[in-house]
């Protein structure tokens, strides 16, 4: 009964005997010539520094993100079914409208609270802008 996995773990432990030696022979046979300029960080030319403990990013950043990854979920959701939608029948479909109805509903309760509006973020709450910089509302 065990027998039909015995490929599989050949075959697994062939992949896993690669990688191991694949990474040895590329450490072995490298060149490592270690400069001052290979050695620093590299962020477009720029030191990196942390942000200030006073600046902190707008929660509307992480909220935007979250939809992203709701609406990626959807959609990879949305893919098997597409596949199988004539062996899923009619029950297949039920469930499709309901799994998107309730997305949709999420999506409206979102554009209702303002998830989606990006007026609300001013020029000095933006990552990157210093507490002097100044709102071009608000300049007297």
């Amino acid at each position: 009964m065990t027998t039909g996995y015995l490929p599989i773990v050949l075959f697994l432990g062939l992949v896993g005997v690669f990688v191991v030696m694949s990474l040895a022979a590329s450490a072995l046979l490298r060149p490592t010539r270690p400069t001052p300029a290979k050695r620093a960080p590299y962020e477009c030319g720029i030191e990196p520094e942390r942000l200030p403990a006073t600046e902190r990013y707008p929660v509307k950043f992480y909220v935007v993100a979250m939809l992203f990854i709701i609406f990626d979920i959807e959609a990879i959701f949305l893919y098997p079914w597409a596949v199988a939608f004539r062996q899923l029948g009619l029950f297949g479909l039920v469930e499709m409208i309901v799994f998107i109805g309730l997305v949709f509903v999420a999506y409206l309760y979102v554009w209702h609270k303002g998830g989606l509006e990006w007026e609300g973020v001013s020029a000095a709450g933006a990552p990157g802008h210093g507490a002097a910089a100044v709102d071009p509302g608000k300049v007297a």
